[in-house]
């Protein structure tokens, strides 16, 4: 588990934009139960998520459509909710920073540490744009 002091600005930057975070199985199961589409941030304190995963998630949602609900998980601190979240986003294997969208319930668009690390915010931004133009 990371210091809530060292998490707490890594949420805070997902929350002050609109994202509903979750910590526990439920919350997670709740969420993905919902009609429509429910983007999922699995959050984390490496360098991409901080350079590339926050902020693409944050820029995507500068666009005509986007999912109903935008929540987000915290590998490494909220462990039950990061597992249930994980287990919805099967095949794909375990990663973070990872984003999924799912539409009513129904995983529909992913990606993986892999489509982040090493890509700016703004290719992550627009992957996510043509996810939500075509499912949203």
């Amino acid at each position: 588990m990371y210091p809530e002091e060292i998490v707490k600005p890594m949420q805070a930057e997902l929350t002050s934009a609109g994202f509903e975070a979750l910590y526990t199985s439920e919350e997670v199961e709740n969420a993905l139960s919902k009609e429509g589409t429910t983007l999922v941030v699995v959050n984390s304190v490496c360098g991409c998520a901080a350079r590339n995963a926050r902020p693409g998630a944050i820029m995507s949602l500068n666009n005509g459509k986007k999912p109903e609900n935008i929540v987000t998980v915290f590998a490494g601190v909220n462990k039950e909710a990061v597992d249930t979240a994980r287990e919805k986003m099967f095949p794909f294997p375990p990663s973070s920073p990872s984003m999924a969208l799912f539409k009513n319930g129904e995983l529909v668009h992913m990606l993986e540490r892999h489509h982040i690390e090493g890509h700016p915010a703004e290719i992550i931004s627009e992957n996510l744009k043509e996810a939500y133009n075509e499912h949203c």
